[in-house]
């Protein structure tokens, strides 16, 4: 099954942006796109994260798996970022070992939100 890499591409970081100049949530998704996409996963652009200050924002997502909002981002990461969305994909449940996750991952995680269905749920 394949993996989103939500990328909020209407990020302004909590900073003004001059008109006509990309703001840094663009200016993210350009840098992630811009090399190969690892297998098993896909890009998609999306407006507005609500991690506004927080951002320039992600978000790692799978039917059935654990998703995840990370901030702070910067277009520099990129490499790094889509490493740790590889390591993502390539579980079942979207739980990457920490030491296996990119330090930026490890230190700018916003939110880890559960499955809409998990095993562990039950019915009263």
């Amino acid at each position: 099954m394949v993996a989103t890499l939500h990328v909020c591409i209407t990020c302004k970081a909590g900073q003004p942006v001059t008109e006509g100049e990309a703001c840094p949530g663009a200016r993210l998704h350009a840098a992630l796109t811009a090399v190969p996409c690892p297998e098993g996963l896909r890009i998609v652009p999306v407006e507005c994260l609500s991690a506004c200050k927080t951002g320039a924002a992600v978000a790692l997502s799978r039917p059935g798996s654990w998703s995840y909002v990370y901030g702070r981002l910067e277009p520099e990461q990129a490499q790094d970022i889509l490493d740790g969305a590889a390591a993502y994909a390539r579980t079942t449940d979207g739980l990457v070992p920490w030491r296996e996750r990119p330090v930026v991952f490890r230190k700018q995680s916003l939110a880890r939100i559960p499955p809409l269905e998990t095993p562990l749920e039950t019915t009263p």
